[in-house]
């Protein structure tokens, strides 16, 4: 499980920050890609990376701002002619389906697959199945506003069959009994605790990606315990009364729901095109003041999220 960070900017684009989107990638759980966003030149810097569009199976869009929708048309279409024939989800506020229906319809668009629309009108499950539960909670950013979290199943521990053919124990309906932790007796006789055969359980990690907001407590809820807290940070420290103005959080605000949630990592993202490399570098230093295990993401760094021990 990765997130790869195909936009990181605020508003508008910049020649070194795209505009918001964002990758969850999931291709050894499910073979899949997940989309968070789709800001004006997503494609483009879904070229430069190793996604393929056929393998984007939702996209989830916090709010209806251009920096977060206007690519997606264009990456719809071009999905139908690289090949992609699956289903496609798309989740956001009320609204998404019509917009992207005007433009596939103004423009004449004809897509090869399905798409299907879950427009949100309350907060709570979204989607769910036996690997991952997505939730949502409203957010404060003066127009309809999402944020996500994303929560894997434990991985149930694996069979240690290298020790089973060691032991002489073939294969079969036994196995399917040790994998279950019984004791099973062999043939010969012998008795053998399964849970002596199985690995460790792994926990399901979390992730939390929250759309543009002010500091809320339904973002401290979203990102409770989480393995990743994704926040934006478009104003610095001293830009408090500017950050709420225009809806949105400075550094400091997103490291203190960080440290609230207890959270295990904060990526901050959605920075504004006016803060050059010294600047990124105060941010950073800002949010570390108050939660360590921060971090400023650039356009198409991929952060690996490993599991957690039990």
């Amino acid at each position: 499980m990765e997130l790869q960070f195909l936009g990181t900017g605020a508003g508008v684009p910049a020649k070194h920050r795209n505009v918001s989107s964002i990758a969850l990638k999931l291709l050894d759980e499910r073979n899949a890609v997940w989309l968070f966003d789709c800001g004006e030149g997503t494609q483009l810097q879904i070229l430069k990376s190793t996604i393929r569009p056929r393998k984007i199976e939702k996209i989830f869009i916090t709010h209806l701002h251009g920096d977060h929708i206007f690519g997606l048309p264009g990456l719809l279409s071009s999905r139908s002619f690289q090949g992609g024939n699956e289903k496609l989800e798309i989740y956001g506020p009320v609204g998404i389906a019509e917009y992207v229906r005007t433009a596939l319809k103004v423009s004449q668009t004809r897509l090869s697959y399905e798409l299907k629309f879950i427009e949100i009108t309350k907060e709570g499950t979204i989607f769910s199945d036996k690997q991952f539960t997505v939730t949502c909670s409203r957010l404060d950013h003066g127009i309809e506003s999402f944020g996500y979290r994303i929560i894997e199943a434990d991985h149930e521990g694996e069979l240690q069959v290298e020790k089973l053919t060691a032991l002489n124990i073939p294969s079969g309906p036994i196995y399917g009994k040790i994998k279950r932790g019984e004791s099973v007796e062999l043939p010969d006789g012998r008795i053998i605790n399964g849970q002596d055969f199985v690995g460790e359980k792994k926990l399901g990690r979390i992730v939390t990606i929250l759309g543009d907001t002010r500091k809320s407590n339904n973002s401290v809820s979203l990102a409770e315990d989480a393995d990743i807290l994704v926040h934006e940070s478009t104003f610095n420290k001293d830009e408090a009364k500017m950050a709420k103005a225009y809806y949105h959080s400075t550094s400091h605000q997103a490291a203190q729901v960080a440290l609230n949630a207890n959270a295990k990592k904060l990526i901050l993202t959605h920075i504004s095109a006016r803060y050059l490399t010294g600047d990124i570098i105060q941010l950073e230093n800002e949010a570390k003041e108050i939660f360590p295990n921060t971090k400023i993401v650039k356009d198409m760094e991929i952060v690996e999220i490993p599991f957690r021990a039990e």
